[in-house]
């Protein structure tokens, strides 16, 4: 029976882990094929994200940022992140952020829903990526993904998002959808 068991939770993580691998292969990409798009300081994992988005902008690729991410008193990321960007070279009016998006799912709905983005480059690292870039697609953005960082898979995070691709699934398909918006001055 415990084999059993121990099957059926290997199989709940692989086959989901598995599809999303699969159904987002052709949509992460090297920097040089990502498409044109429409705090205190950061962790060195945040920085990561933050210093490819500012090869995106600053190679034209990208004209525009929504930061997602924490925001409360005590731990604001999308406050950290503007800031690092803003060093960087980015303009204010480049930067819109986000402060509900508090998951991935969220985060993509989001986008597609409050601000209207129907097109976007994704940044994030590679363990995140495929999740981020089919929930994205599962909200009806034309998405890509550009991996931050130079690893695939960084542990602990590999147990977390072998937990969280079962979740996204189930988000995907039965979680309600949001109305989506006329226009906003991030679509495109």
């Amino acid at each position: 029976m415990a084999v059993v068991a121990f099957a059926l939770l290997l199989v709940g993580i692989a086959a989901p882990t598995a599809y999303i691998e699969l159904a987002t292969r052709g949509h992460v990409v090297p920097v040089e094929a990502a498409a044109p798009a429409p705090g205190g300081e950061p962790s060195p994992i945040l920085a990561e994200r933050l210093d490819m988005a500012l090869a995106l902008w600053r190679t034209g690729r990208v004209e525009r940022l929504l930061l997602t991410g924490n925001s409360d008193p005590y731990h604001d990321e999308i406050r950290s992140m503007r800031r690092y960007l803003t060093k960087g070279g980015v303009p204010e009016r480049a930067i819109s952020g986000d402060l509900d998006g508090v998951s991935t799912f969220d985060s993509c709905w989001r986008a597609r829903g409050v601000f209207g983005i129907q097109r976007a480059i994704l940044v994030t690292q590679g363990f995140h990526l495929p999740r981020a870039v089919y929930l994205a697609r599962a909200a009806g953005i034309d998405a890509v993904g550009v991996r931050a960082g130079g690893g695939r898979w960084r542990s602990p995070y590999v147990w977390r998002e072998l937990l969280a691709r079962p979740l996204a699934l189930v988000d995907a398909w039965v979680h309600p959808r949001p109305p989506l918006p006329a226009a906003s001055p991030l679509a495109g």
